[in-house]
């Protein structure tokens, strides 16, 4: 459910959190991406930073330049504003993530897992029968065959929690009981319906399946892609996942490597929600692509 008002929670003595529903949708995640954008530009002072997430807003604040009381009434009115003049398109830079589906690292990471933690499928056959599809062949071609809204990051810096944009590319799939103690850097996950990209070795409990040779965190910020922020991706970007051969993803690990590689991206896009509203109102959503 999308709320017709804000709630707002107590984050510690220089937090709040400003929750705008409690579902997992495109629309929630636009809102609060809309209403992120809104705030910045109202220059409200004491407010510090913002951290959006799938269906809230943490705001850290100074509460020596506002009270707790007058930085919930200042939100909730512009919360209320936006309701009745919602901004239709946000900023939205395109990035194409080269992927090796069915790789050996997050294939020796599952049997790792198998073999000292808890037996279970491997994921890539645990999400075909989940998802009712024919084969692994079919499972790359539908998580491949449409673009994914960066609708937050973390837990770890710079990794992004990605909702498809069609839905017949919809995926899901449980999360591991209990968690891997590690996963390799640059590796893809599905947990629930959102996908993710591990920025590092990190544990995590998504059903792995695939790698990216391309970096999305740098904290030496040695790459160009990496100038302006550790983290590559930016909330509201969005992303597209491109298959390649074990070959193509030597080729890039080298050029990553010696600092040739260029991050493949658009960066002058915005994206409107109502011409993705009207795109999907012309489209069987209950079909596979």
């Amino acid at each position: 459910m999308i709320f017709e008002q804000a709630e707002f929670r107590i984050g510690g003595d220089r937090s709040l959190l400003m929750m705008l529903g409690d579902e997992m949708s495109f629309d929630l995640n636009f809102k609060v991406h809309s209403l992120a954008r809104s705030i910045r530009e109202s220059r409200t002072r004491g407010i510090i930073e913002l951290i959006p997430e799938m269906a809230s807003l943490l705001v850290s604040y100074d509460p020596d330049l506002i009270s707790y009381e007058d930085l919930t009434s200042e939100l909730a009115a512009m919360h209320q504003a936006m309701s009745h003049s919602e901004i239709d398109e946000l900023p939205s830079r395109m990035f194409y993530v080269p992927v090796l589906y069915f790789d050996p690292w997050t294939r020796a990471c599952v049997d790792d897992y198998r073999a000292k933690i808890k037996d279970k499928p491997w994921d890539g056959d645990l999400l075909v029968v989940m998802n009712g599809l024919e084969d692994i062949s079919a499972l790359r071609r539908i998580h491949a065959s449409t673009e994914y809204w960066v609708a937050a990051l973390g837990f770890w810096p710079g990794l992004c929690s990605l909702l498809p944009l069609d839905p017949r590319s919809r995926l899901t799939a449980p999360k591991y009981d209990p968690p891997r103690t590690w996963t390799p850097k640059g590796t893809i996950g599905l947990g629930g319906a959102i996908t993710c990209i591990y920025p590092d070795q990190t544990p995590g409990g998504y059903q792995i399946f695939a790698r990216t040779p391309m970096p999305i965190w740098d904290r030496s910020q040695r790459l160009e892609a990496f100038k302006e922020s550790l983290a590559l991706f930016r909330p509201s970007d969005r992303v597209r996942f491109i298959p390649i051969s074990s070959e193509e993803y030597e080729d890039i690990e080298r050029k990553v490597e010696d600092g040739s590689y260029k991050h493949p991206q658009v960066t002058y896009q915005r994206f409107s929600s109502r011409l993705y509203r009207d795109w999907l109102a012309g489209i069987d959503a209950t079909t596979r692509v």
